[in-house]
């Protein structure tokens, strides 16, 4: 739908279970421009785009992908005060130097606090193979590699390559859980939605031996599903954006709701995109026509989400969210879902949390 500049976005809602209202109010571009382009003539010249934003303290600060014009990837690294305005460093904190990342580069990352560690998921290419990949720091700058976890032509239903692990910033019971992308066989199995549980945030087992969110045909996610940002717990469950491509791979946020008690049971899902590309520099670049929302920042009046603009722009967008966010300190119980068969899991969670509006 082509519309003006600051528009409204619609909500669209697909219930697989039980009566769940739209997450969001309309989302709105925060500024019309880019916040983050292109510039000079080295790592960050061709694009920089897909960024993931945390806030540590007063500061935002945003990894984002840049290329070069040969085509590699780097993570370039920017803070802020406003979330609006960044300054950046003169040199990327995260670029290709294993062998699962060399000659193609580090991608997409997407970053998540669990205590006192900031842990980076990114896809590492090496012009054989894309693979989802982890890192970890404590100051955001200086990376220690974690390795492959989710290796590629492997697992229980992928056939080729992973990519964009989303983890949850605490545990459901006793696991931590991660939404990612990989590959089905068969027609069209390709850029599918999978999950999977960790106790350690390294080794996953995926409880699933199919996507669990596919493709819909006809549809704005006909052809991609692609997790955006870490997970959010909510009142009303786990809420995930994502990133959905259509048959002429123009790409638009989603959002789906999974079960607190259960992650691997979805609750609701958007039939209709709440955001696609309207302004030129969406639609005109590396790769035309994407919004690519990787990024997420709640603050206490609305979301801060970033998202990556045609391949090669940073921009962003807010929103707020109708259900409550469910902080680490409130004490809540959260009940064993007889869903849960043949994973494994039997514990109840009792996690501290709080829940704001």
């Amino acid at each position: 739908m082509k519309v003006l500049a600051g528009a409204l976005f619609s909500v669209g809602l697909f219930l697989a279970a039980g009566p769940v209202g739209d997450p969001f109010t309309p989302w709105h571009r925060v500024t019309p421009s880019p916040i983050i382009s292109p510039r000079g003539n080295g790592w960050e010249s061709a694009g920089t785009f897909n960024p993931t934003v945390v806030r540590r303290g007063a500061e935002f600060v945003m990894l984002f992908r840049a290329q070069n014009h040969a085509g590699t990837s780097v993570l370039g690294y920017a803070t802020s005060r406003d979330g609006i305005h960044f300054v950046r460093r003169s040199h990327p904190v995260l670029w290709p130097q294993a062998p699962y990342e060399k000659d193609g580069g580090v991608e997409d990352p997407r970053l998540v606090r669990i205590g006192s560690d900031y842990y980076l998921t990114y896809t590492g290419y090496n012009k054989v193979a894309a693979q989802l990949c982890l890192a970890k720091s404590r100051n955001l700058v200086t990376w220690t590699r974690l390795g492959v976890i989710m290796p590629a032509n492997k697992g229980r239903w992928n056939v080729h390559w992973t990519k964009s692990g989303a983890i949850l910033d605490r545990k459901i019971n006793g696991h931590y859980w991660m939404y990612f992308m990989a590959d089905a066989a068969g027609p069209n199995g390709a850029n599918q939605m999978g999950v999977a549980y960790s106790d350690d945030l390294i080794h996953w087992t995926e409880p699933l031996d199919h996507p669990i969110v596919g493709h819909r045909a006809g549809m704005f996610d006909s052809r991609v599903v692609e997790p955006g940002p870490p997970p959010v717990l909510t009142d009303k469950g786990i809420l995930l954006i994502y990133n959905g491509a259509d048959d002429k791979l123009a790409y638009r946020t989603g959002w789906v709701l999974f079960d607190k008690n259960d992650p691997t049971h979805v609750l609701a899902r958007s039939d209709k995109p709440v955001f696609e590309a309207e302004k030129e520099w969406e639609k005109v670049g590396q790769v035309p026509n994407v919004v690519f929302v990787e990024g997420l920042v709640s603050e206490p009046t609305r979301w801060m989400l970033y998202y990556g603009g045609a391949d090669k722009y940073v921009g962003v967008v807010s929103t707020q969210l109708k259900y409550s966010e469910v902080q680490s300190w409130q004490l809540i119980s959260v009940q064993n879902s007889s869903r849960m068969l043949g994973t494994g899991i039997s514990d109840p969670l009792f996690a501290r949390q709080r829940a704001l509006h």
